[in-house]
């Protein structure tokens, strides 16, 4: 049996290897809420564009393909670099610096011939995949086109085996501003162990909604489109039946309800009692009605901390029968809103 995480490569290295010394991997905002990058295996090549909230997204890969969810390992590592450098008052640059042996560690992967050839292939990808969107990082709206990355560049020692040995990258504005206004988040080092595309986007999506929220939870239809997912819904639904059974997923445990996936952080302060399967009376909030309760609230406000605060009212005022659990919560989002905006 297949277990469902790789196993630890380097467990003598299992931190960051850089000149900014231990570093947590960290990733950009925008890129764990949109599906940028293919979760295919193999050249995807089709143009993609997806709306969502007034946000739109349009993809369109060169010849190389598409940038995959691997791929993205590369940035998650110059986006930790750049933000240990910020940390440390150094001055940000675009450009980062770095040895291909350092990179191949630190995300878990082989550091054979093979891999090293990988690098470059996901180097042209990256390069080559552009993308046209109005989604703002650091207050800027970008629409013209810009690549994932603007450049990169290979030191070769050895041109027998061209073996790489330190790289440059030149960021795109869009995600250089991304992290220069700290809209970035850590994420936990096993991400790089998950096996399957579509976990490791399943993850980034937990990340970003749930962080170290006691729950949230998605339909399994929205879900479906967060991820970007080019298969079927009832594949989708097998995977998220493998992530079940298995429990493999960093930090969250992972059920599925009533048409509805939930996430629960593992290192909550207070261990969630969580429902049964068939618990009918449990309220479910509509994912729509959290959408509805951000756009009234307002970006200043924590609608999946609200969401938790709600359900522990309702826990401690005996469980009673909700003719409408949406109603009853927006409701609750509006006071709570109203007294801290009169206070």
């Amino acid at each position: 049996m297949i277990e469902p995480l790789l196993p630890i490569r380097y467990p003598e290295k299992d931190l960051f290897i850089c000149d900014f010394g231990e570093v947590i991997p960290k990733s950009d905002i925008a890129s764990m809420e949109h599906p940028l990058f293919t979760l295919s295996t193999k050249p995807d090549t089709a143009i993609r564009k997806y709306e969502h909230n007034g946000n739109t997204v349009t993809i369109a890969p060169s010849a190389y393909g598409r940038a995959t969810i691997h791929d993205k390992d590369i940035l998650i590592y110059c986006i930790s670099q750049l933000m240990a450098g910020i940390n440390q008052g150094n001055e940000p640059s675009r450009k980062i610096r770095f040895k291909a042996h350092d990179l191949l560690v630190t995300t878990n992967r082989g550091i054979g011939g093979t891999e090293y050839k990988g690098l470059r292939k996901a180097f042209e990808r990256l390069s080559g995949t552009r993308i046209e969107t109005n989604i703002k990082t650091n207050g800027q709206e970008i629409i013209e086109g810009f690549g994932i990355i603007d450049s990169y560049r290979i030191v070769i020692d050895d041109p027998k085996t061209k073996r790489m040995v330190e790289l440059e990258i030149t960021l795109s504005e869009w995600l250089y501003n991304s992290v220069i206004g700290e809209e970035v988040l850590s994420i936990n080092h096993d991400y790089f162990r998950l096996r399957k595309p579509i976990e490791r986007r399943i993850y980034e999506i937990a990340r970003k909604h749930c962080g170290k929220q006691k729950r949230w939870h998605i339909g399994i239809e929205n879900l479906h489109k967060k991820v970007g997912s080019s298969g079927s819904l009832k594949k989708f639904k097998e995977a998220i039946s493998h992530l079940v059974k298995n429990d493999h997923l960093p930090e969250y445990n992972i059920y599925y309800e009533n048409g509805s996936v939930l996430f629960y952080y593992r290192d909550y302060q207070e261990k969630p009692a969580i429902p049964a399967p068939q618990d009918k009376k449990h309220p479910f909030i509509k994912p729509d009605t959290i959408e509805k309760a951000k756009r009234v609230l307002g970006r200043h406000f924590d609608v999946y901390a609200l969401e938790s605060d709600w359900l522990q009212w309702w826990e401690q005022s005996g469980k009673p029968e909700l003719q409408s659990p949406d109603g009853a919560f927006f409701n609750f989002c509006k006071a709570r809103a109203e007294k801290i905006q009169g206070s």
